[in-house]
């Protein structure tokens, strides 16, 4: 793909986003609406677009593609996580702060964001490459993901109740309050068990994750579907590269960015993580002669920025979000030039 296309398709995303913020200033769009619009966008226009971009005929992966695929994505995520360990502490960050740098550094926007702009500017087989990735991040997010979370939160959960200065008479209910449940905990410990691992399988095994999952199954075994239905999931996953950027533009006018953009730390993270870590992996890749797509796509899932549902999962089990919001704000926005940039200068490159 030539630049001029790569920078055309990218100012066409740009202009989508601006009629985000400029939807969201005008309240057109507010909370409520953004919520179910994403909801939209995840679970059936993303679903969507995977499948017809297997279902398009413009692939000429073979197996032995989809078979690197998959140890690229084994290796891509064995790299994040142990990136994720490394980057905080040479960010500084404080002990009880790490854990949502290291989420950060794994977890990034590929979904959302990645497969929209991998269909716009990168070759047909590029998807194959980025669906992987996507299964990779569903399968890892509620398993590893949910635990980096929740490590180290007893600690700071200790600090907070020191804080508070709990009265005697308080914490006196509350250890009534245990006992009395004790009981009943015990009697519903096996239900309350079954009940999380169901609703845990049940977040890894999303829309998104089952229509990847298919597309694969599609692409390695050739299925041909039905005129009807392969037209229906064209039409709607057609719909994604509107709504997705156009989300993300709601999104970026909703963030308190000029207060975001004054953390240092933020920018440290940004020219790491979204700069440096493309960077040297499409150098090691050409270094072993993997194929310039899929060395291109790879540089792409490097690329994106923090992704939402770290910072979902925070809120959802009380954490302070701070750190993870303005992280998403600021490398949101600014991932629309980094992108640009990087792979305006390796399709040249690798692509001639």
């Amino acid at each position: 793909m030539s630049l001029s296309v790569i920078l055309q398709q990218m100012g066409v995303i740009c202009i989508l986003v601006a009629i985000g913020f400029a939807l969201q200033k005008k309240n057109v769009i507010d909370a409520l609406t953004s919520k179910k619009l994403s909801a939209i966008v995840v679970d059936v226009c993303n679903p969507a677009l995977i499948m017809a971009s297997i279902l398009s005929g413009n692939l000429t992966a073979t197996h032995a593609d989809l078979l690197t695929a998959i140890a690229l994505g084994a290796a891509f995520y064995a790299l994040l996580i142990v990136l994720g360990f490394l980057i905080p502490r040479i960010l500084r960050a404080e002990p009880d702060k790490r854990r949502f740098y290291h989420l950060m550094t794994v977890y990034t926007n590929t979904g959302f964001l990645g497969i929209p702009v991998a269909k716009a500017i990168l070759p047909a087989n590029a998807i194959l490459y980025v669906i992987v990735i996507n299964v990779f991040y569903s399968l890892l997010f509620y398993t590893h993901g949910v635990t980096v979370l929740g490590h180290g939160r007893s600690t700071a959960s200790d600090k907070t109740a020191t804080d508070l200065a709990m009265t005697d008479q308080a914490a006196a209910d509350s250890a009534m309050a245990d006992q009395s449940s004790s009981n009943s905990a015990t009697r519903n410990s096996a239900p309350s068990g079954l009940n999380g691992l169901g609703a845990a399988l049940k977040r890894i095994f999303s829309p998104g994750t089952i229509m990847a999952v298919l597309s694969l199954v599609v692409f390695w075994y050739n299925v041909t579907l039905p005129p009807i239905l392969a037209n229906t999931i064209e039409y709607v996953g057609n719909a994604t590269v509107f709504l997705s950027m156009t989300l993300l533009g709601v999104s970026i006018a909703r963030s308190n960015l000029m207060a975001s953009v004054k953390d240092v730390r933020i920018w440290a993270y940004v020219f790491l993580r979204m700069l440096l870590v493309p960077v040297s992996i499409v150098l090691i890749m050409h270094a072993l002669r993997f194929d310039p797509v899929a060395t291109l796509a790879m540089c792409l899932m490097a690329a994106v920025p923090v992704g939402n549902l770290p910072m979902i999962q925070a809120e959802k089990i009380g954490e302070d979000t701070t750190i993870l919001s303005s992280a998403i704000a600021v490398t949101t926005a600014i991932s629309i030039g980094t992108i640009t940039i990087l792979t305006s200068i390796f399709s040249g490159w690798l692509l001639g």
